[in-house]
């Protein structure tokens, strides 16, 4: 992902942090603030240490932007948002993952449901 999607200053995870809009499902939370004047949108991704060492954690971060990447035109534009990783994601299938990504983010309501039937 190029770095104009990126969130990825400590001030500006904290003011989506503070906007308090979270949804979680077992393998990842998301927050997320609305930007209305925003021309897309921007993702910060976390992994905590408690996912193995700096392997496990990279080999995480690399297929949530490969998801992220695939689902890019479903994506709501106006939005800041941040994944975090919880434990139990490593070691999941990358087909795991992005059902449970797909799964997080209509929760979120960041993506159109429509659109992701076909992915099924």
């Amino acid at each position: 992902m190029r770095k104009s999607y990126r969130v990825k200053k400590e001030a500006e995870f904290q003011r989506v942090f503070d906007a308090h809009q979270s949804v979680a499902n077992r393998q990842f939370v998301i927050y997320q603030l609305e930007k209305p004047d925003q021309p897309h949108f921007r993702v910060g991704i976390s992994v905590g240490k408690k996912i193995g060492n700096a392997v496990h954690r990279n080999w995480v971060k690399r297929r949530i932007r490969q998801t992220l990447t695939d689902l890019k035109p479903q994506l709501r534009q106006d939005v800041d948002f941040l994944v975090i990783a919880r434990p139990r994601v490593d070691g999941l299938s990358m087909a795991e993952v992005k059902a449970s990504m797909i799964h997080v983010l209509k929760l979120a309501k960041l993506l159109n449901p429509d659109d992701c039937e076909e992915e099924k």
